[in-house]
C-alpha cells in the first residue's frame, strides 16, 4: 500500500471517529460532563488552560468562551487539521501527553478528557501536567472506565468478551479507576474524585458499538459470525428502541 493510501485509509478512520465523538458530544449528559470539568477547574479570567488531547477542539472553544486562553494539544494531525478548520481562531499545538510545548509553571488549568486510557504510562503524563501547571494550578482527569461498558444484549456472555476484548487494546483501559493513585503518586493535593454514568438509548450510539464488537473480531477475541450476530442483535434493539449502553466516567481534580 503507497503513502497516499495509508494517508486517505487515516482520514476516513478520524472522518468515521469524528461522527461517534461528534454524536456523543451533543448528548446532554456529555455536555454535563464538560461543564462540570469546567467548573472543577476553577478558572481564572485571562489565564492559559491547556486541553489536552483535544480531538476536534469542542472544550478548546467552550473553555475560550469563560474568559481564558485556551490552548488544545493533540499529537493527532488529521484530529487538529479538523480542530482548525471548525474553531479558525483557537490555539492549537501538535503534541503528545508526555511531552508538551509549554514552559515549567506557565498554565493554570489542565484538563484531559478521555485520553489516559490510550496511554502505555499515564503516569508520565501526570508528572509533565505537574511540569507545565503552577503553584495553585488545577488539574482535571475525564475518562470511561473501558472495562465498565454495560451493554444490554441478548447474549451476556458473549458481550463480556467483546467489552474486555476491546479494552485490552488499549494502553490503560481501566485509567479511570486509576486516577486518584496517579495523581497522588504525582505529587498533587485536594484529590477528588466523581463518577458520572452516561446512559445512552439512543441509535446514533450503535456506531460505537459496532466498533467494539469489529475491534473484538480483528483482535481475534471473537469470530466474524459472532461479531456480525451481536451488531445485528444491537441494531434490532436501536430499531425496536430497545437499545441500551451505560458508561461510567470518572472526572479526578487535585491542585498543585
Amino acid at each position: 500500500m503507497s503513502k497516499n493510501q495509508d494517508a486517505v485509509g487515516e482520514h476516513r478512520d478520524t472522518e468515521a471517529l469524528l461522527a461517534v465523538l461528534d454524536a456523543a458530544d451533543q448528548m446532554p449528559s456529555a455536555i454535563g460532563l464538560r461543564a462540570r470539568s469546567y467548573e472543577l477547574l476553577s478558572l481564572v479570567p485571562d489565564s492559559t488552560v491547556v486541553d489536552v488531547g483535544c480531538g476536534a477542539g469542542r472544550a478548546v472553544a467552550e473553555l475560550t468562551e469563560r474568559g481564558v486562553h485556551a490552548v488544545g494539544v493533540d499529537p493527532d494531525p488529521w484530529m487538529l487539521a479538523a480542530a482548525r478548520e471548525r474553531w479558525p481562531a483557537a490555539d492549537f499545538r501538535e503534541a503528545g501527553a508526555e511531552d508538551l510545548p509549554f514552559a515549567d509553571g506557565s498554565a493554570r488549568g489542565y484538563r484531559a478528557d478521555k485520553v489516559f486510557h490510550l496511554l502505555q504510562q499515564p503516569g508520565r503524563a501526570v508528572a509533565e501536567a505537574r511540569r507545565v501547571l503552577c503553584p495553585g494550578g488545577r488539574i482535571v482527569l475525564v475518562g470511561q472506565d473501558w472495562d465498565a461498558i454495560m451493554i444490554d444484549s441478548d447474549d451476556a456472555a458473549l458481550t463480556r468478551t467483546i467489552v474486555r476484548a476491546r479494552a485490552d487494546l488499549l494502553g490503560t483501559p481501566r485509567a479511570g479507576r486509576q486516577y486518584r493513585n496517579l495523581l497522588l503518586d504525582g505529587g498533587f493535593d485536594d484529590v477528588t474524585v466523581e463518577v458520572h454514568t452516561s446512559v445512552f438509548t439512543d441509535p446514533a450510539m450503535l456506531s460505537l458499538l459496532t466498533r467494539l464488537a469489529e475491534q473484538a473480531g480483528a483482535s481475534g477475541a471473537v469470530d466474524r459470525d459472532q461479531a456480525d450476530g451481536w451488531i445485528d442483535d444491537q441494531r434490532r434493539r436501536a430499531e425496536a428502541d430497545r437499545f441500551l449502553v451505560a458508561i461510567p466516567f470518572f472526572v479526578a481534580a487535585a491542585s498543585v
